[in-house]
């Protein structure tokens, strides 16, 4: 099919049916930036590579020479605060009870059909988790089957092709693959190049490399080598269309290791020093507490046989201490001849290590926006109310506030490019398009609702929206959206389901068959004794 005879429908539905990748030919690249499309500092590449790491738990090992005076390694005994840090903040910023709506029956049933299929909830947690670490992470949404199928992509796969802007319009993504080829372990990397106009137009060109070596992309291949890759085309130009093809999440803030770069920095950035503490710390722990097991010296000669017991055949009597015992350890006798026995046991220093330790997490904590206890632990923390707690976590909702302009962002963005494939008939196979509509003359009203969970004292707010409701103070579908995470028209909804029971609120205070829908804002009528 690849060739002139390809029609542009032919080009259109083998990319984005197969979401896979295309070729080049003959180009060299030792690093993706090495490509003049690329505009962007490889000191990017190299930042997010050890954040991944350290996000990951992958630490170098740590060298030390033992009492022979021989040099050894080991590994690191770690916490993990990057991954607890990021989880917890994806948890709190998003989960399973975020809701997304659009205006129009058609087009909302269509899109939360889409993202139940792919399991959007779970896995949007999931990368946004790594992205936190990293900062940033983006998805490209493909048909298979004539279904809308979501591509994720983490931080290190996926590389602007600007590096004076913070909106990114265009970016390559990169697919790294492996193969055994003559015993030998061959990397493939899949160069997805998307370049859009900043009008309507993107332009997709795919590419091949190979390498030997894990470190570089390699050299450019036919895609024919690889009958994976052999039916895809070079490239494809979508017209038509009002954003690209892709949605990138950025963590908030200014990225401050490389000012021009649109990507954004993650959690690890600006507290490598003090997570490297943290792990200092705890490893110096680990070892102490391990080499701290009771150890006891003795003579030798305490170790050796007592006098022969009736029933020893050996008559080689029988050991003062037990066989399998490792703590007492065998030396050479004192000056004046004298058997010794010494307890060479060290109290474990437990105290001045979880006070070291819970110091450099709650400055990390701090650093990264969480609030004081969310990480660090504190012995003297007692049960609280709903409201102390709501109060003590103030520093994590500012933070959660800051990620979710940034969510919304790219989920709203998402939910535009899935809306442009699904008007593309050329993509599915029956050439009918699930969805017509002019994203141009018609843009789309997106609404998505977070739940606040442990931030907000729900019976408070309850109590309180009501008597603010009840005077004529906030809307009805105000009040029924924030207290009950209705969307816009599951509001209008109940609204007119409340209206349809008005009579049956005759016999209740005034102010609240209001609420309800009834006398219609009457108060003339009604009693509230």
């Amino acid at each position: 099919m690849v060739g002139a005879i390809m029609t542009i429908r032919d080009k259109l539905h083998d990319f984005f049916t197969k979401g896979k990748i295309s070729m080049g030919f003959g180009k060299s690249l030792a690093n993706i930036t090495d490509d003049p499309r690329v505009n962007l500092p490889v000191s990017e590449i190299t930042r997010i590579r050890e954040d991944l790491d350290y996000y990951s738990d992958v630490f170098a090992d740590v060298h030390f020479y033992n009492t022979n005076n021989e040099r050894r390694k080991r590994k690191l005994s770690t916490l993990s605060v990057t991954h607890q840090a990021a989880r917890k903040l994806a948890s709190v910023i998003f989960n399973e009870q975020v809701t997304v709506s659009v205006t129009g029956e058609n087009i909302n049933t269509f899109i939360n059909g889409v993202l139940t299929d792919n399991l959007f909830n779970l896995k949007y947690e999931e990368y946004l988790e790594t992205g936190i670490a990293t900062g940033g992470f983006a998805i490209r949404p493909c048909v298979d089957n004539n279904k809308i199928k979501l591509a994720w992509v983490r931080a290190d796969q996926f590389v602007p092709l600007q590096s004076n802007t913070n909106d990114i319009q265009s970016a390559v993504i990169v697919n790294r693959t492996t193969k055994s080829e003559n015993n030998k372990t061959v990397w493939y990397s899949l160069l997805e190049f998307h370049e859009f106009d900043g009008i309507s137009e993107e332009t997709i060109t795919n590419e091949l490399y190979r390498s030997e070596n894990v470190g570089e992309i390699g050299q450019q291949v036919n895609l024919t080598g690889l009958d994976e890759f052999a039916d895809l085309p070079e490239q494809v130009v979508i017209s038509d269309i009002v954003r690209p093809t892709f949605a990138y999440f950025k963590t908030p803030g200014k990225n401050n290791k490389s000012i021009e770069s649109p990507l954004g920095i993650g959690i690890v950035e600006n507290n490598k020093n003090v997570i490297n503490a943290i792990n200092t710390a705890q490893d110096q722990f680990y070892r102490e507490v391990k080499l701290g097991k009771r150890r006891i010296a003795i003579d030798g000669s305490l170790m050796k046989p007592s006098a022969a017991h009736s029933n020893d055949d050996m008559k080689q009597g029988y050991p003062v201490f037990d066989t399998d015992d490792d703590v007492f350890m065998q030396v050479g006798k004192t000056k004046d001849g004298k058997p010794i026995i010494e307890d060479l046991t060290n109290d474990i220093r437990v105290n001045q290590y979880s006070d070291a330790i819970q110091l450099f997490i709650r400055e990390f904590e701090n650093n990264i926006g969480l609030s004081q206890g969310t990480l660090s632990t504190d012995a003297t923390k007692s049960t609280k109310t709903a409201t102390e707690v709501v109060s003590d976590n103030s520093d994590t909702y500012r933070t959660r506030s800051s990620y979710i302009t940034q969510v919304e962002k790219q989920i709203k963005e998402l939910i535009i490019s899935i809306v442009q494939l699904a008007t593309k008939t050329e993509l599915f196979d029956n050439g009918k398009a699930p969805l017509t509509i002019d994203l141009v003359n018609q843009p789309l009203d997106i609404n998505l609702h977070f739940d606040d969970g442990v931030f907000v004292d729900k019976d408070k707010q309850l109590e309180e929206d009501l008597k603010v409701a009840m005077a004529g103070f906030m809307p009805k579908k105000e009040f029924l959206k924030r207290n009950y995470g209705l969307s816009d028209d599951d509001a209008d909804d109940w609204l007119k389901e409340l209206r349809a029971e008005a009579p049956e609120t005759d016999n209740i205070p005034d102010k609240q068959a209001g609420m309800l829908g009834g006398n219609d804002g009457d108060d003339s009528g009604g009693n509230d004794e």
